[in-house]
């Protein structure tokens, strides 16, 4: 997909180019101060004049109740504002004003909404990982830093919570470098700490960032000469990040060897181009929530991250025949975009957040969707701003956007130039790790819960509906307890359904282990016409997954051969109930072996209830088992909790099939029977401090124990 014009990507209509526009995510363990982090960029670039809080529920990003209500990010939430980067007169003295262009996703932390993270990092340039002062990387953090290093996604390190007591800033960046495996340097480091904070040191300039007191909103600062008792820390941070740019960065190993002097412009572009590389991570310390140095932080995002113009095209296959095609970051070429995400607004209604990767898309213009080979005009466009939904008539390559009202989409679309079908690589996602069953209320809620449950499935892509066939219950499957509970809360919420909800029935199923045979007659005499029929078979234990096999062995017409359908058709309808606890039987082979009739008595319904009971006569005899699922579970956890976890798996019953050991983490695999799973995800995150992850999928099955089978059938009598 080249570019008419490869000399300017810019579109003239444009209002910021493609250089200065920022693609970028916040990303974080749970608590980190993501969200807070977001409000005060969005009130420093100027798209809100009142910084609002996540424990008084009046943040931007996050708006749903459940949010605000929790304090938690739920969803991810795209918004856009513009930055001033001012350079202040003898300190950057190359540079000049900068307008720029930020758009921002706010990502949850809670690892029940990890999709959330997975999608927006699918389509973002770069990302800010914030971490605690206090806790440095928690488990959380290692997730996201792992969906970051998928994606390639270039990433600036935020030490938040300097304010806090305990707060540590060198522990912070030691604990990014261990557990992270991070090359993470400082580039701004906190001036005091807990209630001492004031201010940043800047490491590459060598001055220090002074907050005014007076200004509890943090906006005004000055830029002074670093105090004489850190002058020598400001100097040996600054000695270790050159000696770092030396080793990974050949220009500046150069200036180094030939002795020459470094100048600030040549060490930023250094450190823009190995973060951008991936090779490094630049690291600033501050606190969000006293209002001290976020603006420095967007500098950084301004200096270090990329623009769509210095990361590599977006790739993608030709639609027809599978040969890859690239989607070059120009206005002037072929319109190609992802969309990374579904939305139900209460306010305009369904939303498609898109990244344009290359061309423009105008209000009016047709989209082709080449999974759906289908076309659709687009009739509103708008950008979020901050907490306004601002109408649009052009988005262009590099931009993040919304279609008002499209249909037909899903999660991880394309959407492109009819005569240039492209398919870009959607993001991936885990599959759901727990179910649970729900069902309506009321009659009058059953069609709306449906309906419910589909819209909700359609916005989040690890969030599954279905019907289980032996149940017949409405089963609902997510990522974890909370995910699901949240599901439960939105559809009261929002689409004013109630449900009751419980643990989904195990569908066990029954089988036999010895062969046997087994006699069945139905004799109806009542004046007139009579009921008459007569069957043996003899029931043998069939090869695992089987199922019913059904043999006519009947020699000498004893059962003529007319009714030997109906005799087949009364053995398929005995093994749905079986005669242990009621479930359905399987892996059973039947020969019908001999029975009797009647010239004037016998019919087909006759035979197939003598069938019926011919069968469940031959089945007490042959020794009648029932069967549970096992299902077969991958959990990977740190080393020092893998005594807990086998511990854990014991205590359910597991059978323990293997272990491999790479690094410090512990794969083990084991078949598990899916009674004993329920809550296991809550678990494994207690026993492991959330650094476990686990997946399972239906293996085969087994017959249950004792204990548990007289448990099962106390339950079928009650």
């Amino acid at each position: 997909m080249a570019a008419t014009d490869s000399s300017n990507p810019n579109s003239p209509n444009r209002a910021f180019p493609l250089d200065r526009t920022r693609n970028i995510g916040i990303a974080a363990h749970i608590d980190a101060g993501k969200t807070t982090t977001t409000e005060r960029i969005l009130f420093y670039t100027g798209m809100i004049h009142k910084i609002g809080e996540v424990h008084e529920g009046t943040t931007v990003t996050d708006w749903m109740e459940q949010e605000r209500e929790r304090g938690i990010t739920i969803t991810s939430a795209a918004t856009t504002c513009s930055w001033v980067q001012r350079k202040e007169e003898g300190l950057y003295k190359a540079f000049e004003d900068v307008k720029m262009r930020v758009n921002i996703i706010d990502t949850p932390g809670h690892v029940d909404f990890t999709a959330e993270v997975e999608r927006s990092l699918r389509v973002l340039d770069g990302a800010v990982a914030v971490f605690c002062g206090v806790a440095g990387v928690q488990p959380q953090s290692e997730t996201v830093w792992r969906q970051a290093t998928k994606y390639g996604v270039p990433r600036i390190a935020f030490v938040n919570k300097m304010d806090r007591t305990g707060a540590d800033f060198e522990a912070a960046v030691a604990s990014m470098r261990n557990k992270l495996n991070a090359n993470a340097w400082p580039i701004l480091i906190p001036l005091g700490k807990e209630d001492t904070l004031k201010g940043q040191i800047d490491v590459i300039n060598q001055m220090a960032i002074i907050y005014k007191d007076s200004d509890v909103m943090g906006s005004t600062y000055d830029i002074v000469e670093i105090p004489a008792d850190l002058k020598d820390t400001a100097k040996a941070a600054y000695d270790d990040l050159v000696s770092q740019m030396c080793d990974l960065d050949e220009e500046i190993g150069m200036l180094f060897l030939e002795e020459k002097p470094i100048s600030i412009q040549e060490l930023k572009a250094a450190i823009r181009r190995q973060t951008i590389a991936n090779k490094f991570v630049p690291v600033v310390g501050g606190s969000a929530f006293k209002n001290k140095g976020v603006q420095m932080l967007v500098d950084a995002v301004v200096d270090y991250l990329p623009s769509p113009l210095d990361i590599p095209p977006a790739k993608g296959q030709n639609p027809d025949n599978g040969d890859p095609i690239e989607a070059v970051s120009n206005d002037n070429a072929k319109f190609c975009s992802l969309a990374f995400k579904l939305w139900s607004d209460p306010f305009v209604g369904k939303l498609v957040f898109f990244r344009v990767y290359s061309g423009k898309l105008s209000k009016g213009d047709t989209v082709y969707n080449p999974r759906t080979n289908k076309r659709e005009r687009i009739s509103r466009l708008i950008q979020i701003q901050a907490d306004k939904r601002e109408d649009i008539d052009t988005c262009y390559s590099g931009d993040i956007a919304a279609i008002v009202g499209i249909k037909n989409i899903t999660t991880g679309d394309t959407l492109c130039d009819e005569d240039h079908p492209i398919l870009l690589e959607p993001p991936s996602f885990p599959d759901p790790v727990i179910s649970m069953a729900v069902e309506p209320k009321t009659k009058v809620d059953q069609e709306k819960m449906g309906n419910a449950l589909q819209r909700l499935a359609e916005e989040d892509p690890t969030f599954r509906v279905f019907t289980n066939e032996d149940t017949g219950q409405t089963i609902i499957a997510g990522m974890g307890e909370l995910h699901l509970e949240i599901i439960r809360d939105r559809l009261m919420r929002e689409f004013k359904v109630e449900a009751n909800s419980g643990k989904p029935q195990i569908a066990f199923k029954e089988t036999i282990l010895n062969p046997a045979n087994g006699e069945g007659k139905l004799v109806k005499q009542s004046g007139g016409r009579g009921q008459y029929g007569h069957v043996i078979c003899k029931v043998t234990p069939n090869e695992r997954g089987k199922g019913l096999t059904i043999e006519n062995r009947v020699v000498g017409g004893t059962i003529p051969k007319e009714y030997i359908p109906a005799v087949e058709k009364g053995f398929k309808e005995a093994v749905l109930n079986g005669v242990v606890a009621g479930y359905p039987v399987i892996d059973v082979h039947v020969d019908i072996i001999d029975g009797s009739y009647h010239d004037v008595d016998s019919n087909e319904m006759a035979f197939k209830m003598a069938a019926i009971f011919a069968l469940k006569d031959a089945m007490k005899k042959a020794k009648p088992i029932l069967l549970e699922p096992i299902m077969k579970v991958e959990n990977v956890t740190p080393d020092e909790f893998q005594g807990d976890i086998m511990g854990d798996l014991n205590r359910r019953r597991a059978r323990i099939q293997g272990m491999e050991t790479k690094g410090n983490l512990c794969t083990i695999n084991a078949d598990v029977p899916l009674a004993e799973m329920f809550g296991y995800a809550t678990a494994i995150r207690s026993l492991s401090k959330g650094r476990s992850s686990y997946s399972m999928e239906p293996s085969h099955f087994e017959q249950v124990p004792a204990q548990v089978l007289a448990a099962v059938q106390a339950e079928q009598k009650a």
